[in-house]
């Protein structure tokens, strides 16, 4: 590393290219960066509650409160209350967000292409253990 560089610094600055690159993308679309994460993973997933989207792409409750209403109001999710628990909402894809799922696939595929552009099997798989690596030491502190 180094003199006066971090290695969260380029992690920083991936992340952010990575926001300005999808708002591009989608911005046809009435939503943004920070909604895609949301929808990516209701395709994975559908019909989850608001808890286990926050948990899950580790964001708080509130950025995800806002980031559900932008998509419910631009008809993408629709909320239901879990019969389990009452308190809770479950989110849920509709039709017109489901017409969305190859395009926004194929963004994060297309971003996925651009950062891991010129290596080779073996390094993919070694950033990849890198980073998940990163992202466990992390976790033990958080």
């Amino acid at each position: 590393m180094c003199d006066n560089q971090f290695s969260g610094k380029f992690i920083s600055y991936l992340h952010r290219y990575g926001q300005i690159y999808i708002d591009k993308k989608i911005k046809l679309y009435g939503i943004g960066s920070g909604q895609f994460s949301f929808l990516v993973r209701l395709y994975q997933e559908d019909g989850v509650n608001q808890e286990s989207l926050s948990n899950y792409l580790k964001i708080d409750k509130a950025t995800t409160t806002r980031a559900i209403k932008k998509l419910v109001d631009e008809g993408y999710v629709f909320k239901k209350i879990d019969e389990r628990d009452r308190r809770s909402y479950l989110i849920f894809i509709t039709d017109k967000g489901k017409k969305l799922e190859p395009e926004m696939k194929k963004i994060a595929e297309e971003w996925d292409n651009i950062l891991l552009s010129g290596f080779d099997e073996r390094q993919r798989k070694d950033l990849m253990h890198s980073l998940e690596t990163m992202f466990d030491n992390v976790s033990k502190i958080m």
